[in-house]
């Protein structure tokens, strides 16, 4: 469980409306930043984008608002971009803010947080920068990239979801993924901070990738064209290792491998003949 902050103003709160495109914000807290009463205030349009506050200050407060009412999106998640350090992030829910990364967190490298997104209200993602005298200040950016995951339905079987895919979803994700890969879990690591599991896996064979998220490297156990990689999910599915080949499918976000998909491989085929029989595919698979 994340630890819960209730963030009482005993000043005037003094609310900066920020300019910015439908997806990205580039601002500075250096003009501001020596007034405690001054939170800076970002609306933005997308459902993917990226923040960057150069000389943080005092507060910074964004609003992920997609013009996109007809679909629900139910988590969201943060990388850092290029960095988090020296900035506290924390969810607000309800007038509430829910602590997620903490200023002196002793991370390294960018790394992606997600969370739920509370309804009925937008995410709002809040950061507070750790104090500064103007004397110290340095040329820093604080910032991340976001990206707003929904459900997965019926017409879309790349989207992250705890469920398993049916018959109709896992046709679709062959055709459509970003990534398709046999192969084993090797193993799973669960990470409670970041809200997600990342699944360790060697593959047997590569059907298709659009990014090098799978390398080829040297196993004792399988043939020289296994490829080792990792594939990211979020952690209240609760992935565990399983025995057997599975056909791994997904999406790539901010250059990661997600998992979408990922049923046995003998159940794959099992429905793929089925479908192809009754000419039900999206698309032809290559059988071995």
């Amino acid at each position: 469980m994340l630890p819960s902050v209730i963030i009482v103003a005993c000043l005037p709160v003094l609310v900066l409306r920020c300019a910015a495109d439908l997806c990205n914000w580039t601002g500075s807290g250096f003009a501001v930043g020596a007034d405690p009463r001054i939170v800076l205030q970002v609306r933005l349009r997308c459902t993917e984008g990226s923040v960057r506050w150069v000389y943080p200050g005092q507060a910074l407060r964004v609003a992920l608002e997609p013009n996109l009412s007809s679909i629900r999106y139910n988590t969201v998640c943060i990388q850092e971009f290029p960095s988090l350090s020296g900035a506290s992030v924390f969810i607000e829910r309800a007038g509430e803010l829910e602590l997620l990364v903490t200023e002196d967190g002793g991370r390294t490298g960018r790394q992606v947080f997600c969370f739920q997104a509370g309804e009925p209200h937008r995410p709002v993602i809040y950061l507070q920068a750790g104090p500064q005298s103007p004397e110290t200040w340095s040329r820093r950016i604080v910032g991340f990239r976001y990206k707003l995951l929904r459900n997965r339905s019926a017409n879309s079987g790349l989207e992250t979801s705890c469920r398993p895919c049916n018959d109709t979803e896992l046709l679709m994700a062959v055709c459509s993924s970003d990534f398709v890969v046999r192969g084993y879990i090797k193993n799973v690591f669960h990470d409670s901070r970041r809200q997600t599991s990342l699944v360790e896996v060697w593959t047997t064979k590569g059907y298709l990738q659009c990014s090098g998220v799978f390398e080829q490297q040297v196993h004792p156990y399988v043939s020289s064209q296994s490829r080792h990689g990792r594939i990211r999910t979020l952690l209240q599915c609760h992935v565990k290792p399983g025995d057997g080949q599975f056909l791994f499918m997904g999406s790539d976000h901010f250059e990661e491998a997600w998992l979408g998909c990922a049923p046995r491989y003998k159940d794959f085929l099992s429905i793929y003949h089925k479908a192809r029989m009754g000419r039900r595919t999206f698309c032809n698979f290559p059988l071995d």
